[in-house]
């Protein structure tokens, strides 16, 4: 291969690898791409997966909390177990605005938690979803659908000045990243590259 042509081999291989990251695929949903991208990474970056098998809704990627989809403030931290690390994402939000079941749940929890209002959704495969600050509309014990609100945020001040919402995921005693199971925004978009003068 010509020397001129390495650079534009290396950069096409790349493209490739990113579209298969970030791209739908017809035979495997978010969740198995997140977690196959996890285990490439190593065993120390692959936290507990979401498996299909025992993700229900997840598989099928879950909907964005909050429309429109929100811009991501601060993401999930891979740490141990009881290591210190953020165990959740921060979603950009307004107080007062709705609170959307991203897959169909039960309301199992709703009151404050440390100073600051807690609700959890359990949903299939053992997951629950938990949301800060966040007032809770529907009672414990109520059924909310993919999309319907169940919560809307309350001012709170876990991002800080900035209002956001804490979306957590949990199985059991692990954490999740959330972002693994939400339904993609889209497709990726590739821009050309720009010319040399």
């Amino acid at each position: 291969m010509p020397a001129s042509a390495a650079p534009l081999a290396a950069l096409s291989t790349a493209l490739v690898a990113a579209a298969l990251v970030t791209a739908p695929a017809a035979s495997a949903p978010p969740p198995q791409r997140a977690a196959a991208v996890a285990s490439a990474a190593g065993p120390a970056a692959a936290g507990p997966a979401l498996e299909p098998a025992a993700a229900g809704p997840a598989a099928a990627g879950w909907a964005w909390p909050l429309a429109p989809a929100p811009a991501v403030l601060r993401g999930y931290d891979e740490v141990q177990r009881y290591a210190a690390g953020h165990r959740g994402v921060d979603l950009a939000a307004g107080p007062g605005q709705a609170v959307l079941a991203p897959a169909a749940g039960v309301v199992a929890f709703a009151g404050p938690v440390a100073g600051r209002g807690v609700v959890v959704l359990e949903h299939a495969g053992g997951l629950r979803s938990t949301y800060e600050p966040a007032l809770a509309t529907l009672p414990v014990g109520a059924r909310a659908r993919r999309g319907e609100a169940f919560a809307v945020l309350t001012a709170g001040q876990h991002c800080g000045q900035r209002p956001c919402l804490h979306l957590g995921l949990r199985r059991g005693a692990d954490h999740l990243d959330p972002l693994a199971a939400l339904a993609p925004a889209g497709p990726p978009v590739l821009l050309p590259l720009g010319r040399a003068g």
